[in-house]
């Protein structure tokens, strides 16, 4: 069904992502659709976090083929991650706009946050002599990083290859104990 939601905001927009419409575009009864998801909130949920997940999965994929630098890593960690939050024409940002206000998108941004820190995390452990706990702490402050810059983009204050210009040394500086 998931895949069904995902064709209908790309299609239609997301404020035409109901229960009752998933439910005929996905060829199941209603009841199905409210069993598994609740309310419109739930799906909604559900699919940023299906979208989100997707995202991640593509991202790790790209970093871990080849043998890349320290500084081919922050290069394209940067970038990549600038991309990816401050493009506001996908279905994940059009899922998120749906969720304005709701009080279960606090908790579940929250939660892609940490997502993105574990990523960090994992992308930058073999550049790094840091202990884990620290590398994750530093990760937090990166990925805080990564959010205030991509807000800039989005509200026209740096274009994209600006911020993760910025962006870049600042994950190099973050990891100053890094292996030589």
């Amino acid at each position: 069904m998931l895949d069904t939601a995902l064709r209908i905001v790309r299609t239609e927009g997301a404020d035409r992502l109901t229960l009752g419409h998933l439910a005929a575009s996905a060829g199941v009864s209603k009841p199905v659709a409210y069993d598994h998801f609740g309310t419109r909130s739930g799906l909604l949920i559900e699919l940023y976090r299906w979208i989100d997940t997707e995202r991640v999965n593509a991202f790790r994929d790209a970093m871990a083929t080849g043998n890349r630098s320290f500084e081919e890593t922050a290069a394209m960690l940067a970038s990549a991650y600038i991309d990816c939050a401050a493009d506001m024409t996908d279905e994940f940002h059009s899922v998120g706009a749906a969720l304005a206000g709701s009080e279960e998108k606090a908790a579940v941004f929250q939660e892609l946050l940490d997502h993105s820190v574990q990523m960090f995390a994992a992308v930058l452990k073999p550049h790094a002599a840091l202990p884990a706990e620290e590398l994750e702490r530093r990760c937090v402050g990166l990925v805080g990083a990564g959010e205030a810059l991509s807000a800039a983009v989005v509200r026209g204050k740096l274009d994209r290859v600006e911020a993760a210009g910025v962006f870049a040394p600042l994950i190099m500086g973050g990891l100053d104990e890094r292996k030589a």
